[in-house]
């Protein structure tokens, strides 16, 4: 595995290390004893997968009292996936990054705690696969418009086209929370 740095600290993006054939291809998508010596010691206790179609957007979600950092990774398709760092005290506070995963390039995305974390789909469909290091809790659950117009998020479509649930839709600007 290889590990690139991002603009915001602390976030990165892993390379897997693909071994390809005539059979097809491995890799490992985790390796906690490789993490740990790049200075990740993170422990994930809960593995979530979602489907989607295409245009479909889901976030910006975080938790608010009890903060998750995620590996995220597409398992199937492609996506357009997009961080906003929320984290008071950083250099990049309320600057986002986004960065295509797929089943191409098999990049991976660690996320620190005090994120908020989307993806869009490309693709006709999309299986989404993370991990977190708190469990998921709803009286927690949080999230900001992905169209805040503060932010300026460029998710590289229309938004008119952008698929989102109600209560995605109905989210809060960041200005407001």
């Amino acid at each position: 595995m290889k590990i690139e740095t991002t603009p915001i600290k602390d976030l990165l993006i892993i390379n897997p290390s693909v071994y390809n054939d005539e059979r097809g291809y491995f890799y490992e998508s985790y390796n906690q004893r490789f993490l740990r010596e790049k200075g990740i010691y993170t422990n994930f206790v809960q593995d979530n997968q979602s489907y989607s179609t295409k245009n479909v957007l889901r976030g910006l979600h975080f938790q608010n009292m009890v903060p998750q950092a995620k590996l995220v990774r597409c398992v199937v398709g492609e996506i357009y996936d997009v961080v906003v760092d929320l984290r008071k005290s950083s250099e990049t506070y309320k600057q986002w990054f986004g960065i295509k995963l797929s089943d191409e390039n098999k990049k991976m995305m660690f996320i620190p705690k005090g994120f908020a974390h989307g993806f869009l789909t490309l693709s006709d469909y999309a299986i989404f696969h993370y991990k977190c290091d708190e469990l998921y809790m709803a009286t927690t659950d949080a999230g900001i418009n992905f169209n805040d117009e503060d932010l300026k998020i460029d998710w590289g479509i229309d938004s008119n086209l952008i698929i989102t649930s109600e209560k995605d839709r109905i989210l809060p600007k960041l200005s407001e929370i």
